[in-house]
């Protein structure tokens, strides 16, 4: 047999720079490796995990957490407002209806049943504030009150600013308070004896959030401009007559926010506010969230709640949004502003200053608690178990409270760190049956933690950081997976949990120290080596060459679109897995040539091996199969099928992944292409004969019919069409006797009309005729006739 020929005309120098250039870019590692490794060490990845007294930070390490403890559950939907009195106790407001609740708590935090001090026919209690001999003080909304609140519990109306709402209650170190409304945008003083005036009438629709900085000076945070505001009484020589109020407001910082839902001030001059939503017109905002309550049905339009279902607030607010861009800004006591933390999950609705430094923020909608330190790396401590954390308060001895919404609940946080905690990963799939190996990590070395070490925990040498690796065949860990094998204190302990497809890992942090944690962790992993698989084979027509895309050939003829197999792989030819880098994978083009005959098939490995093909062909009534070509690295094959004889094939594809695999541990595949037929030599045509049948007059002209008859003949495949010409003109299609032309063997038989006049002498005509078989294979004969 002859040699099969695959080859290609050279390349340009200047084609050839570019396929090298081209290549050079998407390259990657000729030999995949089995050993892989999951490894986690961004926030993302540990995000997926299950954290138990253990804190996430967004610079991807995991630490110990504060101590969270939940104090009570409140008989209450949503608690809005938290505040501690001069003698410690804890109270927070809510709805619906509106209540106030006091929990008593102990030195370690624990309390009982929460007593409600105040509640009325309003729908919600939205602020609470105390005087400095404790005196408590409720606002509610909409179109509610300032009430003050005996020692015997008896509540009085204290003040109404004919507001619809309230917002916010802040008490000034002279006594004066503060109430911060909407939707009229003003801010009332009232005095000690409840006589209030109008301290400054703003621009904005509402007054969201009221505090004051280091120097006294009040500080509002607005909507719907998200600015935030310093307002100091301003002297009787700069009022100007059209001027309501006694106070001037200056804008501290507008930010590219719509509502300032938070406000916090550092012992360092520096003012945090949260801002969260984007800036619309209020046409463009809708009530979310319906309550129905004895009082009747209820929109709650943001920290608004409007009776009957329709807002009628200038500006309706949105209060628990599910997707909403959120930031938090810091003003240095210069007032230069900073974007300090912002985040398309995260809705933050309180913010409070810890004792470490680190600035606290109470988010929605998972309920999760923040700390952001100057630099901006944050950290998620912990989840209140309820969709919104509201408010945050801080008692005397710095320890912090926090309370909810859906449900309200009321929990404390710290100082004391947890003694234990626990970080539980996601489970991991590798996709196939694995064997585990090497565990690994990396931590901060010991004494890099601000805390003081615990020297009795040290001193028996117990390790501060401890793993725990198990394994199973399910994607959800349970009852069905192997135990927890460990502890292991050492990096680059071997795990011992058996083979399988899904494993996880469990980190358990000692010594209730905040420095110790784990910034990444890593599993070595060896897949089973499973065979490469064929999913298709597809043989082209014939007269179609196949050839890689980048190649240009010289005179090559019209493409033609390949006929593709069926794949279960990425139809882009860039193939991406979660061990390995992109690989690209090139496909063919095809062109039409003579004689050529192409294969194509789909094959994929799933350990991402390295593939190498060969292709053998055996004739239809042979056994044995003789190789075609091997060592291919492509999918797809092309050859000059003339120097085969004619007669039906099959095509074999095999498939190995010796090239990533030892010897002893490779595998191959192979899968059987369906019958095709090779056919290179025309059909003859036999029995060519042309006769003059009769001739016809009319007396002045008359015509000559002649009646060809051939039989056409194909060794190999059925005969496609035949054509006949005469005298070298236009040729012209000419049916089988059988009228379908679908034989090896095919009878022809038709005539000619030939016109001629009287005294017209004989003449001698060339009849040609043409026939095609199905692989585009023509044969031709011709015979002469004198027509009289």
């Amino acid at each position: 047999m002859s040699k099969f020929a695959n080859s290609f005309s050279p390349l340009t120098t200047r084609h050839a720079s570019l396929l090298l250039s081209f290549f050079a870019l998407i390259a990657t590692s000729s030999f995949a490796e089995h050993t892989r490794t999951w490894r986690q060490a961004a926030y993302e990845d540990f995000l997926k995990g299950t954290p138990h007294g253990v804190a996430v930070r967004s610079d991807g390490r995991l630490e110990l957490a504060p101590k969270f403890t939940l104090i009570a559950d409140a008989d209450a939907s949503y608690l809005w407002s938290l505040r501690v009195d001069p003698k410690g106790a804890l109270y927070a407001a809510g709805g619906s209806p509106a209540k106030v609740f006091r929990f008593d708590t102990n030195a370690a935090g624990a309390a009982g049943k929460p007593t409600t001090v105040f509640e009325s026919t309003d729908l919600v209690a939205q602020a609470i504030a105390f005087d400095s001999k404790g005196t408590l003080y409720v606002a509610t909304s909409p179109d509610g009150k300032v009430y003050r609140i005996s020692a015997s519990g008896e509540k009085t109306v204290f003040f109404d600013p004919k507001a619809k709402y309230i917002w916010d209650l802040a008490f000034a170190p002279d006594g004066i308070l503060y109430v911060a409304t909407g939707d009229k945008g003003q801010i009332f003083a009232v005095s000690p004896d409840g006589k209030g005036e109008l301290f400054y009438a703003s621009d904005e629709a509402h007054i969201r959030v009221l505090a004051f900085d280091t120097h006294n000076n009040l500080i509002a945070g607005t909507e719907p401009s998200g600015r935030i505001l310093r307002i100091t009484r301003a002297e009787n020589k700069n009022r100007k007559e059209k001027d309501p109020g006694v106070a001037d407001g200056f804008v501290l910082y507008e930010t590219a926010k719509r509502e300032v839902t938070a406000l916090a001030v550092a012992p360092d001059g520096n003012i945090y506010a949260a801002a969260i939503g984007e800036k619309l017109r209020p046409a463009t905002q809708a009530p979310t969230t319906v309550i129905t309550t004895p009082q009747g049905t209820t929109t709650i339009t943001g920290g608004a709640v409007v009776l009957g279902g329709q807002p009628q607030g200038q500006t309706p607010f949105i209060p628990f949004p599910q997707q909403l861009f959120s930031s938090i800004y810091r003003l240095s006591p210069e007032g230069a502003p900073e974007e300090l933390w912002n985040s398309r999950d995260d809705v933050v609705y309180s913010l409070a200053l810890n004792s470490d430094g680190r600035l606290l923020a109470g988010t929605g909608n998972s309920g999760a608690l923040l700390a952001i330190d100057g630099r901006g790396v944050f950290a998620q401590l912990a989840k209140a178990g309820s969709a919104q954390i509201t408010g945050i308060a801080r008692n005397s001895a710095g320890k912090l409270f926090l309370c909810t919404a859906n449900p309200g609940k009321v929990l404390s946080v710290g100082p004391e760190y947890e003694p234990e905690g626990t970080f539980e990963s996601r489970s991991f799939d590798a996709q196939l049956f694995s064997q585990w190996g090497r565990l690994d990590w990396w931590g901060p070395p010991p004494g890099s933690s601000n805390k003081p070490a615990d020297k009795s925990y040290a001193s028996v040498g117990a390790p501060r950081v401890e793993f725990f690796v198990r394994s199973g065949n399910t994607e959800d860990p349970g009852k069905e997976w192997s135990r927890w094998f460990g502890p292991y204190s050492k990096p680059g302990s071997s795990a011992e949990c058996p083979p399988a497809r899904f494993a996880q890992w469990k980190a358990v942090i000692h010594d209730g120290r905040s420095g110790d944690g784990v910034s990444w962790v890593s599993l070595a992993y060896l897949p089973r080596n499973v065979a490469p698989v064929i999913d298709a084979i597809a043989v082209q027509d014939p007269g179609v060459r196949a050839q890689a895309n980048m190649i240009i050939q010289t005179g090559q003829q019209p493409s033609v679109t390949l006929r593709q197999p069926q794949t279960t792989s990425n139809p882009t030819g860039i193939v991406v897995t979660q061990s390995s880098p992109a690989r690209f994978e090139q496909p063919p083009q095809g062109f039409r040539e003579k004689g050529y005959q192409s294969v194509l098939w789909s094959a994929h490995d799933d350990n991402e091996d390295e593939l190498r093909f060969s292709v053998y062909f055996r004739g239809e009534n042979e056994t044995d199969w003789k190789l075609l070509k091997d060592k291919l690295e492509q999918k797809f094959y092309s050859w000059d099928s003339t120097a085969m004889p004619d007669a039906a094939y099959y095509l074999k594809i095999v498939a190995t992944d010796a090239a990533s695999n030892p010897p002893d541990q490779a595998l191959t595949t192979e899968r059987e292409s369906e019958r095709f037929v090779v056919d290179n030599t025309p059909p003859a045509i036999e029995k060519l004969q042309a006769n003059a049948a009769t001739n016809r007059c009319t007396g002045v002209c008359g015509d000559s019919v002649v009646v060809i008859r051939f039989t056409a003949r194909d060794a190999t495949s059925s005969i496609e069409r035949a054509q006949y010409s005469v005298d070298g003109g236009d040729w012209i299609i000419v049916a089988p006797t059988g009228a379908i032309s679908d034989a090896p063997e095919e009878h022809y038989q038709f005539s000619v009309d030939f016109v001629w006049k009287p005294g017209d002498a004989s003449k001698e005509h060339t009849i040609a005729v043409r026939v095609y078989d199905r692989f585009d294979n023509v044969g031709s004969a011709k015979t002469t006739i004198k027509v009289p």
